[in-house]
């Protein structure tokens, strides 16, 4: 019965999240509409949604999502060749618990973690 999931982040400023996702990401803003407090992205089969929080403290935010990929050292060049910052305790590696993942964070904080499952 389920068939998706879209996590809802905190952001600041939707121009500058905007700009992160596109940019930096490859993302595409989703649908037509644009509401002042909501932005919606999407990339391939994803979509991540943010609502504004003005006042957060990216110190404090704790947001964080797992996207799973197909080809993580495809995608892990791809935002190298982009210049995006990779968390600095989160370079691509063998997890103990099967996954080769990478980890990023957004403009606020968020941190997007990458995985894909090695065969085993």
């Amino acid at each position: 019965m389920l068939l998706n999931i879209s996590p809802k982040l905190p952001m600041r400023n939707k121009n500058l999240t905007r700009d992160f996702y596109v940019n930096q990401l490859g993302f595409k803003e989703l649908g037509s509409a644009s509401y002042q407090h909501y932005l919606m992205m999407h990339k391939e089969t994803i979509e991540i949604h943010f609502f504004e929080f003005k006042d957060i403290n990216p110190k404090e935010n704790y947001g964080q999502v797992y996207i799973r990929t197909d080809n993580i050292d495809a995608l892990y060049q791809s935002f190298l060749d982009q210049n995006v910052a990779i968390h600095p305790n989160g370079p691509l590696e063998i997890k103990p618990w099967g996954q080769k993942e990478f980890s990023l964070l957004d403009p606020d904080n968020n941190l997007l973690t990458f995985g894909q499952r090695i065969q085993e």
